[in-house]
């Protein structure tokens, strides 16, 4: 028997207290728990590389909301707890503080691992992963200031690179692919931010897998690539990815999908009644890819996961047909914003110029929109994000994309 019951168990972090919120507001009168393994309510990660990191913005400004507000909602929080077991015949989870709690609805958001490189030194002092608050108030304290490699291209790479270097860091990113950013936006966008790195200072090492890590002390002094390059370094950031945490969800016997992530259907449920998934750990059915199950890792997508389960729970969702949204910034450099995500395309219009530094990369798969990059050119993301969810057949219309005098909203 459960020690106790909450008609809504929430586990995770973000995605579960934006849930926890859109319950309360839709005029939810039950019960509501959060659980969440961090010792922070629940709070926006973006930061973590960008302001918060840089010293700009306080913790207490990427809380979702205040410990007054749960209270004021009779929403009850555990903080450095960890969902232990889920048992779906008795509809109960057994907590890391023994207690053992029965739910009505179940929500799991328990987000996502940093993928971790197993190489030589990789147990030395001075290198990091980020993905919490200690994470990212380790970095700052530990290489602001002094000499950082960075281990990958993308994102975290990227942004922190960015910020690091704004405290005074000198940065050099080592990265498999030859342009920054390019596994995702291509060659051609990539290196309009590559090069943006590069003008502020940052040095960047493309087509460069990474051989060991090299100390004195116990403490990293240097990266060594399998390219022969020796590069110093007083601390390392690590970039590489994260996998779904679906340790919980796979020793209950939820489904799994293709991706790794927990199998939902088009209203964010599992293979379960009652039991949903959200944020990073969620591989839905998403109609706005012609029922093609996608897992998307970002904050937009948790914010609006979280929202939509909620109605699902309340018996109010519909099918889930929000475009996936993506924002980056690298300081105040340069700014993106995407939908999509565009898995494969053929064919790149570009509407502005990347000299000018405001432009558009659509991405055409098919003959459609299948994403859409933007860097000071919010309408144009607009109206893309209108094509993908329609599914719009570009025709001969294509050519005028690229016209920057063509009006999108007559198209």
């Amino acid at each position: 028997m459960a020690d106790r019951h909450a008609d809504f168990l929430l586990i995770g972090g973000f995605a579960a207290g934006v849930c926890a919120r859109a319950l309360r507001r839709s005029g939810a009168e039950g019960s509501i728990m959060i659980v969440g393994r961090e010792p922070d309510l629940p709070y926006e990660r973006p930061p973590l590389s960008k302001g918060y990191l840089c010293g700009t913005e306080r913790r207490e400004d990427a809380l979702l909301e205040s410990a007054d507000w749960y209270v004021e909602q009779q929403i009850e929080t555990l903080t450095r707890t960890s969902a232990m077991q889920l048992d779906i015949g008795s509809r109960s989870v057994k907590l890391s503080d023994r207690q053992e709690v029965g739910f009505g609805s179940l929500l799991l958001a328990t987000g996502a691992n940093v993928r971790r490189l197993n190489v030589p030194g990789a147990e030395l002092e001075g290198i990091h992963y980020l993905r919490t608050f200690a994470n990212s108030d380790a970095i700052r304290a530990d290489a602001a200031g002094k000499r950082v490699v960075l281990i990958g291209g993308s994102y975290i790479g990227t942004e922190v690179a960015a910020s690091l270097t704004g405290l005074g860091s000198e940065c050099t990113i080592v990265m498999l692919e030859p342009v920054a950013l390019s596994r995702t936006f291509g060659e051609s966008a990539g290196r309009f931010f590559h090069d943006r790195l590069a003008e502020h200072g940052v040095t960047l090492h493309g087509t460069e897998e990474l051989e060991r890590f090299e100390g004195t002390g116990g403490r990293v002094t240097a990266v060594v690539t399998r390219g022969g390059l020796r590069l110093p370094a007083d601390a390392v950031v690590i970039g590489v990815g994260a996998s779904p945490d679906v340790m919980l969800a796979r020793a209950a016997g939820l489904e799994l999908g293709d991706s790794g992530g927990i199998r939902v259907d088009a209203r964010l449920q599992t293979s379960v009644p009652g039991v949903y998934a959200a944020g990073d750990v969620a591989e839905y059915e998403s109609v706005v890819h012609g029922g093609r199950r996608i897992r998307v890792e970002h904050w937009d997508v948790a914010l609006h996961h979280g929202r939509a389960v909620a109605r699902s729970m309340l018996g109010r969702g519909g099918d889930y047909d929000v475009v996936p949204y993506f924002f980056s910034d690298l300081s105040d450099w340069a700014s993106l914003e995407y939908v999509g995500p565009a898995h494969e395309w053929e064919q790149e219009i570009i509407r502005g110029s990347f000299e000018d530094g405001s432009f558009t990369v659509f991405y055409v798969h098919d003959g459609r929109v299948a994403g859409a990059l933007a860097v000071g050119r919010p309408d144009d993301l607009q109206h893309a994000r209108r094509w993908i969810a329609e599914g719009t057949q570009l025709g001969e219309r294509s050519g005028a994309l690229a016209d920057i005098s063509t009006d999108l909203g007559t198209l």
